[in-house]
């Protein structure tokens, strides 16, 4: 049974006494116990340690619990990543981390055994987060697109997230205007977990230039996904889509409809065949997000701009295997304003 599971078994009240506490650590199996106040609010919590350390201080065994309890835990909010928790849990010694809403009220609880034990991935995540996201008028004459906040959080921490909650560890972000902010912000990565190398264009490279710059080649397939992008896609499939089909390049691919608000005509030459009333089209866009085989690198100019549809067209005509991966998972490109509020509405259903 998890730390999910088990949680609900270790809150006790601050008025238990530390026999009973004792008791409840030792059946909980996770060596903590989580104090609540009759509002459900995180009031302290208790370890092994805190009643060894009460007990030779002098505490009686019927004493309430109150008297050993840390007061003031490390918590974590429901907003934050797993690699976010990991990586706070690692720098301070802890094995447990309490989850609380913005209330205080307990909802959940961490353990590093369970974070350290998640399946870790060595591919790369490349991030191209250089553009000057002229599309968003005043919004980005002082802030990068990828740094725009849907919620609480810039677009391009979200990605960041979402890569790392599926363990992938090692990042590059491709950087070129109001670069500074993107790297004051993310820093190493050590604050999430993981790290982060950046790749800075000295000029515009384009969606697939920029990969001419990483520092050594990748052993295994890496993804690269545009910085403005919000999505739920599953990595894991991507992954595995790509190695069954042995493709070389892999790219996401997003059914779109369209809604023609006329009655279309079909003719053949002067002679009128069929009206066809307000048909709707399907078809598959180009959604940002590709899985590349290191050896596609060899087929990057340097110092040029150069895109991703480029790169596939140079890939495909020398004969090698590509694949057009179809999702249906929430996908959004933030490119305009109404995209960015309307990725903002969609926020608290779809990132909380």
């Amino acid at each position: 049974m998890t730390a999910v599971e088990y949680w609900r078994k270790v809150v006790i009240g601050s008025q238990t006494s530390v026999l009973d506490v004792m008791k409840v650590i030792d059946r909980g199996a996770l060596r903590v116990a989580l104090v609540t106040d009759e509002s459900s609010r995180l009031i302290g919590v208790v370890t092994d340690g805190d009643i060894r350390r009460g007990l030779l201080s002098g505490i009686n065994m019927k004493d309430p619990v109150e008297n050993v309890m840390a007061r003031t835990p490390t918590v974590a909010r429901i907003s934050d990543s797993e690699d976010r928790v990991l990586a706070l849990m690692t720098s301070k010694s802890i094995d447990h981390m309490p989850v609380v809403d913005e209330d205080g009220h307990l909802i959940g609880l961490k353990t590093l055994r369970e974070l350290a034990s998640r399946e870790q991935r060595n591919n790369w995540v490349v991030l191209m987060a250089g553009g000057l996201g002229s599309r968003m008028g005043p919004l980005t004459k002082s802030c990068p697109k990828p740094m725009l906040k849907v919620g609480s959080k810039p677009i391009l921490e979200l990605i960041l997230e979402s890569f790392a909650a599926d363990g992938f560890k090692q990042f590059y972000f491709s950087v070129n205007y109001r670069k500074e902010i993107i790297q004051d912000y993310f820093k190493d990565g050590s604050d999430w977990g993981v790290t982060i190398q950046y790749l800075e264009e000295q000029d515009r490279r384009g969606t697939a230039g920029p990969l001419a710059l990483l520092p050594e080649m990748p052993e295994d397939p890496f993804f690269v996904m545009n910085g403005d992008l919000l999505t739920q896609i599953n990595y894991k499939n991507i992954l595995e889509f790509h190695e069954e089909h042995g493709s070389l390049a892999t790219l996401c691919v997003r059914k779109v409809e369209q809604s023609i608000p006329y009655g279309v005509v079909h003719t053949d030459h002067h002679t009128l065949l069929r009206i066809e009333e307000k048909p709707v089209q399907e078809y598959f866009i180009n959604a940002g997000i590709y899985l590349l085989d290191p050896k596609v690198i060899d087929y990057i100019p340097e110092n040029t701009y150069f895109d991703m549809p480029d790169l596939f067209h140079r890939v495909i005509a020398k004969g090698h295997a590509t694949a057009a991966f179809p999702f249906l998972d929430y996908w959004m490109d933030i490119g305009r304003m109404g995209d960015l509020q309307q990725a903002s509405r969609d926020y608290p259903e779809v990132f909380s």
